[in-house]
């Protein structure tokens, strides 16, 4: 079996020299694409290894960067950083948009089979190039319930897939409603998954660095939402070669 490959690539966005993380899978041929956005610390090596997981699976995935090249391991940097960013939708559809750039200019990619998938300030990244009216064959966020700008939720052109951790403090129940009624009210295709028991970032694997408080690692809900994601994907932009 050939395996899959992997490269750096260097862009330009939000003033900053980006370093996202390309993983092909095996073959010549074009395949649909997901680009995935990373947590709010920024670009990490379980990102990578997601990315390769999507590539073995036949997709062609970047992993895109939020820092510059940096992983913020402070709490108070990263979210010096990310409160601001998080606030200012036209920042973050930048930002997706110049890794979406890259991600389309690659020739393995199949640029009308494109989905968005990400984790904390990356799904939030994923929504807005959705409000933007990105042509995207899916949406996918996790623990990034963000709502918009009024009625922008209307462009969005495809199925929307978000998870949440149901003791999540950072994206609680009046979080959830006021995303929910924002997708109802635009007409989306939506689903929600509250995943009983769960802490924010419940999908990542315990870290050596101080954490935000009321995170933290859900095993199972884990793999679960991993699941969705996989099945989410392939009901929408399904590997056909």
């Amino acid at each position: 079996m050939t395996p899959i490959t992997t490269r750096t690539v260097e862009y330009r966005a939000d003033g900053l020299t980006m370093t996202g993380h390309l993983a092909l899978p095996a073959g010549t041929g074009c395949r649909p694409a997901v680009l995935l956005g990373p947590e709010g610390m920024g670009l990490s090596d379980v990102v990578r290894h997601r990315a390769n997981a999507l590539a073995e699976l036949g997709y062609v995935s970047l992993a895109f960067d939020l820092h510059g090249g940096r992983y913020l391991s402070n709490p108070d940097e990263m979210l010096a950083r990310c409160v601001p960013l998080l606030a200012d939708p036209e920042r973050m559809r930048n930002l997706g948009h110049a890794a979406l750039d890259v991600l389309r200019a690659e020739p393995r990619t199949d640029p009308d089979r494109i989905a968005a998938v990400g984790y904390g300030t990356g799904g939030a990244i994923a929504l807005e190039l959705g409000r933007d009216g990105v042509d995207l064959r899916a949406i996918g966020t996790v623990n990034g319930l963000t709502t918009g700008r009024p009625g922008e939720a209307a462009r969005i052109r495809c199925p929307v897939w978000a998870g949440v951790g149901s003791e999540d403090p950072i994206m609680p129940p009046a979080q959830r409603d006021a995303f929910t009624v924002e997708m109802q009210a635009a007409g989306v295709d939506w689903r929600l998954v509250v995943y009983g028991g769960a802490l924010h970032a419940f999908h990542h694997p315990p870290v050596d660095h101080p954490a935000p408080p009321g995170v933290g690692h859900h095993p199972r809900h884990a793999q679960r939402a991993w699941h969705d994601i996989i099945n989410l994907l392939t009901e929408c932009v399904p590997v056909t070669e």
